[in-house]
């Protein structure tokens, strides 16, 4: 029975634990001395790449000394924190990544939570304390605080730390005196992290994650808690309601480095990847064949937020995208299900529109962004909170909300929260930044990213996670300007949009196909207009001095998929296609606009 350690490795977005994973595999030599790795290893899809973030959790494992440890690298998004919850179950130990300079974030205690709640034994790195400002100690104070509000054990509590930087390849546990490697890391993992608890009996696993394989199809991931798995091994699968499904095990592959390899059996304690079983959920357990026995299922947080999707129906529905029709989207929701585990698809009274529950907007907006980058063509509706009904009355999701601004910003940040029901709980001085803290109502959210970074030029860092339901806050004021909403069907013209410049800032660019009801850009009062910027200006052969001053136009403002969910309003369509994203009013032509504008008051 060879030496295991199964860690996770948890942090706040952008604290460092994908630059970690990479160190450590190159510390441990994962790659020939001739091969380009690259950085951010793990985060392998483009989305991740592009956003810095990782979305999806991933399994390593390496050997240090005679041990293995099996890294398992999770998001730091709490709107991913559906991922996260079931990836600590194949955990005995986290690795708490915190920057030395921001401490502990709204985040970081979510994960540390769910990781305390279990029962799990913390080791804290303390990172980033090559940056200027940083404040080591301040910081390892702030997590102890931080457990011992959560409520962790005495042996949680005793916690041991490291200071260093993953990018620069070391870790101390002084500050002061910095190593040259990760041998204090890895020492300390196998120290004081626990071998996983192996008891005696008949097989148990649960599926905690899943893979998928063009060749083999789905394959579950998770850790053998108890006894040992087989190849060609017959089992039983008992599903979360307690419904038990009679299968066989294909093959059986181990982690090794970043890849996997084919193995006959696998004992108690080591996260094994199985092919060949067909129709399991995560959180299904793979039981023995003739007595099986259930594990806990696990329990996943709700839901926040919905949107609608629905297919495309605007006038240039099919010119951009593959898969356009309401079969192709409800398909490829169900097949995203599968492995989400915090969304939640609901058919609504149209065959082709469904609502989308999900953790939040990051969340959504990832989904659809992944659907539009496949080849889908879709329309998704404003998001809306969900509202519950709790002893009579009207409760809303509310959000803990963490802003770090300059001081002489501060105001203005203050001012925008509490317009959108937000309270101030905390305001502390953190260096040269000052530290808000806030309750505010998840609606209050929406759209509220955008207004403090134009309120302070950009300097401000937010976060926030899901506190709780509350009482109803009351109304929160919406967008407060209308929008330039398109006449006619054409190509827009630099004449027709200079002339209307004082009307409002456009979304579009001169030389840009629309169509009748697409929205052009913001108008500056609070209604909207309707305009035509199709028209071309008269060719005559006369001409006037003065008059024919070239068009000067301000550049059009290019929104990302995220500002459009939060900019919308309740009778607008984002229309979603691989190539472009376009805001629309659901109700194309003004006639009808003012027929149904009751609808949405």
């Amino acid at each position: 029975m060879q030496n295991i350690r199964n860690i996770a490795i948890i942090a706040h977005v952008d604290h460092g634990k994908t630059t970690l994973v990479d160190k450590i595999l190159h510390y441990t030599n994962q790659f020939r001395d001739n091969e380009n790795s690259g950085e951010l290893i793990l985060d392998n899809n483009d989305l991740e790449r592009e956003r810095g973030i990782t979305i999806v959790s991933k399994n390593v494992s390496v050997k240090y000394k005679d041990t293995k440890i099996n890294i398992i690298d999770t998001p730091g998004h709490a709107d991913f924190g559906g991922e996260v919850e079931r990836v600590l179950k194949m955990a005995d130990g986290v690795v708490l990544l915190v920057d030395a300079f921001e401490g502990p974030m709204p985040q970081t205690r979510f994960v540390t939570g769910k990781a305390l709640a279990l029962g799990i034994k913390p080791i804290v790195v303390v990172n980033k304390v090559d940056k200027e400002n940083c404040r080591p100690d301040e910081v390892y104070e702030n997590v102890f605080d931080l457990f011992f509000s959560l409520g962790a054990t005495e042996d949680q509590l005793d916690f041991p730390v490291l200071y260093g930087s993953s990018k620069q390849g070391w870790m101390s546990t002084d500050w002061t005196k910095p190593t040259t490697d990760f041998t204090e890391l890895l020492e300390a993992i196998i120290t004081h992290i626990p071998a996983p608890k192996v008891s005696e009996g008949t097989l148990q696993m649960q599926v905690t994650s899943l893979d998928y394989s063009t060749f083999v199809g789905r394959i579950a991931i998770g850790r053998v808690v108890r006894g040992s798995i087989k190849e060609n091994q017959p089992v039983s699968l008992v599903k979360r309601d307690g419904k038990i499904v009679k299968s066989r095990v294909k093959e059986l592959q181990l982690f090794e480095g970043l890849g996997r390899v084919k193995v006959s059996e696998v004992h108690a304690g080591d996260i094994v990847a199985v092919v060949g079983i067909e129709g399991f959920e995560i959180g299904d357990t793979i039981a023995d064949f003739d007595n099986p026995e259930q594990l806990e299922v696990m329990h996943i947080d709700e839901p926040t937020m919905n949107m609608l999707f629905t297919i495309n129906n605007s006038p240039f529905f099919g010119k951009e995208g593959k898969f356009v029709t309401s079969r192709h989207i409800y398909d490829r929701l169900q097949k995203e299900l599968e492995k989400n585990l915090a969304l939640r698809v609901v058919p609504t009274e149209s065959p082709d529109a469904w609502l989308v529950y999900g953790r939040g907007i990051l969340h959504l907006s990832v989904l659809i962004e992944t659907m539009r980058r496949e080849g889908y063509e879709l329309q998704v509706g404003q998001p809306q909170v969900i509202v519950k009904e709790i002893n009579g009355a009207k409760h809303e999701p509310i959000e803990e909300l963490v802003v770090d601004v300059p001081a002489e910003v501060s105001g203005k940040v203050i001012e925008l929260v509490t317009q959108r029901k937000g309270e101030l709980l905390i305001m502390e001085s953190k260096g040269e930044m000052q530290h808000l803290e806030f309750s505010i109502p998840s609606r209050g959210i929406i759209g509220l990213r955008n207004n403090v970074l134009t309120a302070t030029a950009g300097e401000a860092v937010m976060a926030h996670r899901l506190k709780g339901y509350e009482p109803w806050k009351g109304t929160i004021p919406g967008r407060l300007a209308g929008v330039l909403i398109s006449l006619d069907t054409g190509s827009t013209t630099a004449y027709s949009i200079d002339k209307l410049q004082d009307r409002g800032r456009f979304f579009v660019d001169p030389g840009v196909e629309i169509y009748e009801g697409q929205i052009l850009g913001e108008h500056i009062r609070d209604n909207d207009l309707t305009i035509n910027v199709t028209k071309g200006k008269q060719l005559t052969n006369m001409r006037a001095s003065g008059s024919d001053d070239n068009t000067r136009i301000a550049p059009a403002i290019k929104f990302s998929l995220e500002e459009c969910m939060e900019y919308i309003q309740a009778d607008e369509y984002i229309e979603v296609t691989p190539q472009s994203i376009r805001l629309r009013k659901i109700y194309l032509s003004e006639n009808e606009r003012k027929v149904n504008a009751k609808k949405f008051v």
